[in-house]
């Protein structure tokens, strides 16, 4: 694959996996990234300039917001999510990815791998699964209005926060 959009030029990766399948042991996702886009994610504007990396279906039914982000489009519109650039200043944004993330897990999904990064950002996930544990904690079952902040942010990393 040759990427080029406004954040990467002449990037090129290669799939040495089947999309969607051979994921880490430790890696276990509730939700695709097709079906990320579609509940409601980044306030509608992720991937917007970059849509031919990925597989035309994939857009199908996802919620999209141009030209600028959209809290109603999350799927419990609510904004939950910070600037590029404080990811950027934490440390973040590592390797080919610079949109973090959720890049990096649409590229997975398709099959890319690099290992020292899926690591990193592997740990990163099952890290986050904290934030599940919360939320299961101290929401009553089905109450959605519960800790919506915190159950967008699981949507952005691919848990599922309907429970």
């Amino acid at each position: 694959m040759l990427v080029n959009d406004k954040m990467q030029q002449n990037y090129e990766y290669f799939y040495t996996a089947r999309e969607g399948e051979d994921f880490a042991s430790d890696f276990t996702p509730d939700l695709t990234p097709p079906q990320m886009l579609a509940l409601g994610v980044f306030e509608g504007h992720y991937l917007n300039d970059c849509k031919k990396e990925f597989p035309h279906q994939w857009f199908k039914n996802a919620k999209l917001s141009l030209p600028q982000a959209c809290a109603e489009i999350n799927y419990f519109k609510i904004k939950s999510r910070m600037s590029l650039s404080e990811w950027r200043r934490r440390g973040w944004i590592i390797g080919p990815d610079p949109r973090g993330w959720f890049q990096w897990y649409c590229r997975y999904y398709m099959g890319r791998r690099i290992p020292e990064i899926d690591a990193w950002q592997i740990k990163r996930w099952r890290a986050f699964k904290r934030h599940y544990i919360q939320v299961k904690k101290n929401c009553p079952i089905l109450d959605f209005d519960c800790r919506r902040r915190q159950r967008q942010a699981l949507l952005q990393w691919a848990y599922n926060p309907l429970f």
